[in-house]
């Protein structure tokens, strides 16, 4: 063997060698995000329930504005300050702040335990995993790119905003429905953009290192959201309301 068929060999299997690191990696990663979104889920679910079954706790944000506004605000505060800095914060932090947001998520949401069954919520609960756990296998295994419905299912979800805050002032049950049905076809189609655009990302990252995992942070928090609106207008749609 000459040495230029050495120097080949070696390359070739860093090369190959590369390639094995990065499909350990990114099953790896893919699970990170479905694990935090899980765990998210979970402590908003729990925060929900706890919450709702604290009759101290409801009153004090129900005849308190500025605490139920403030919880509000904070939410949005929190999902834009990741997303503006998880560049510059550790794993760690921005790992705590999701948290964070996963129970002030669960502190408003408290409010559906008053407006609608358990027996409801639970079963639309179930609708919603089932459904969002076939979109998002439809993202991950298509070969179809779904990039083109970025721009449109954002389009169609700042439509969606101005409509409901539209509708507040009109107070239209009609609107309402139509607004939740669309928000439904809205949320199911962003969980197939949102899991191909993850897996897109992921694959490109040839270790777990700190910078991929907060990739896969986002991730979740993006599928987080997804599935938590998803829930929201499903809920709108089949919950049994109390009154």
């Amino acid at each position: 063997m000459d040495l230029q068929q050495f120097q080949n060999q070696v390359i070739n299997g860093t090369a190959e060698e590369s390639r094995w690191q990065t499909g350990l990696a990114f099953p790896a990663l893919m699970r990170k995000v479905y694990i935090w979104m899980a765990l998210a889920l979970t402590i908003t679910g729990v925060t929900a329930l706890g919450v709702a079954n604290s009759p101290g706790i409801m009153t004090a944000i129900m005849t308190n504005q500025p605490l139920f506004w403030g919880l509000l605000i904070g939410e949005l505060a929190l999902v834009w300050g990741v997303t503006a800095a998880i560049n510059r914060i550790s794993l760690t932090t921005a790992t705590l702040l999701f948290v964070l947001y996963s129970v002030l998520n669960g502190v408003t949401m408290s409010f559906i335990f008053l407006a609608y069954t358990y027996e409801s919520v639970a079963s639309v609960f179930f609708i919603t995993a089932g459904t969002f756990a076939v979109m998002a296998l439809y993202g991950y295994f298509t070969k179809s790119d779904l990039s083109s419905w970025g721009k449109i299912l954002f389009m169609a979800l700042i439509g969606l905003i101005i409509a409901t805050i539209v509708n507040l002032f009109i107070g239209s049950s009609m609107l309402s429905m139509i607004l939740s049905y669309a928000g439904v076809l809205i949320f199911v189609g962003l969980t197939a953009y949102d899991t191909q655009k993850i897996k897109q990302m992921l694959q490109d990252a040839e270790v777990a290192d700190e910078s991929a995992q907060k990739v896969a942070l986002m991730g979740a928090l993006s599928l987080y959201l997804d599935f938590i609106n998803l829930f929201l207008y499903l809920l709108r749609i089949f919950g049994s309301s109390r009154d």
